[in-house]
């Protein structure tokens, strides 16, 4: 026990030597704001790292959740024609359906330099034949803006992958290409186009698919999503009479080499 004792007496003396050193205050001075400031860089760093990590969280979960609200309220909306005051519109020339009758295709020819050709719009006139305000069919993006006398100006928006609408026999254009348009929205007046001199003043309206024009009025208070698979489904049609149409040359081919091999 006497010796544990003398131990710690020893020990206990070399500490209090140590204490009573110049050096030794400073030293613990700066060993503890040492440490002090270590832990604060440290718990800065920390908290930063988890502000960014929140920060991040917060910008995809509101991206997330913006994103889809866009497509749904563009899913929600529907073709209209493209005048704002659309009690008073007439069509002074409709689109050219190839599958319409003889009559209807015939009204829907436009003579211009001494030829017909297919109507691939609509145009919309005034009943009282004035100008009038041109707005967006649907919200889209303002793909190609374009002078042109011979069309008269022209608009092109793009709404969805492969989606289009087309104004021309337009002036005064009121939006740029790259701009976001919102349905409703005038994009420019309507005027006179030398292709198509007899409509007046009117705008030329055409919706198309993958560059292909499709008849507007099929497609009018109809949602985008409706137009493509309307379209999709008309392809399809469109496939099926054309494999029917080579089953029955092919039948009726063989049904001639039958013919001849009995001769």
């Amino acid at each position: 026990m006497r010796e544990e004792e003398k131990k710690r007496s020893s020990q206990l003396s070399k500490w209090k030597g140590i204490t009573k050193k110049r050096w030794f205050l400073p030293a613990l001075y700066i060993t503890s704001a040492a440490v002090i400031l270590t832990g604060i860089l440290v718990y800065q760093a920390s908290d930063d790292e988890f502000t960014k990590e929140l920060s991040e969280t917060r910008q995809n979960i509101t991206s997330e959740e913006s994103e889809p609200s866009i497509e749904v309220n563009n899913s929600l909306e529907t073709f209209t024609i493209p005048m704002a005051e659309a009690e008073s519109a007439v069509i002074k020339k409709e689109f050219y359906d190839v599958n319409g009758d003889t009559k209807q295709q015939e009204a829907s020819l436009v003579f211009y330099n001494n030829t017909y050709q297919p109507n691939t719009g609509i145009d919309y006139a005034m009943k009282d034949g004035k100008e009038f305000e041109v707005i967006a069919s649907m919200s889209g993006k303002v793909v190609s803006v374009q002078e042109d006398a011979l069309l008269g100006n022209s608009v092109v928006i793009e709404h969805d992958k492969g989606m289009e609408t087309h104004y021309s026999s337009i002036t005064d254009i009121e939006v740029k290409e790259g701009e976001k348009v919102k349905q409703g929205e005038t994009i420019a007046k309507s005027s006179t186009s030398g292709i198509n001199a007899e409509a007046g003043n009117h705008v030329h309206f055409e919706v198309r698919k993958d560059n292909t024009a499709v008849n507007p009025l099929d497609y009018l208070d109809k949602p985008l999503s409706s137009l493509k698979a309307d379209q999709a489904e008309k392809e399809e049609k469109a496939a099926d009479q054309q494999d029917e149409k080579g089953n029955e040359s092919e039948d009726s081919g063989n049904m001639e080499n039958g013919e001849e091999t009995g001769n």
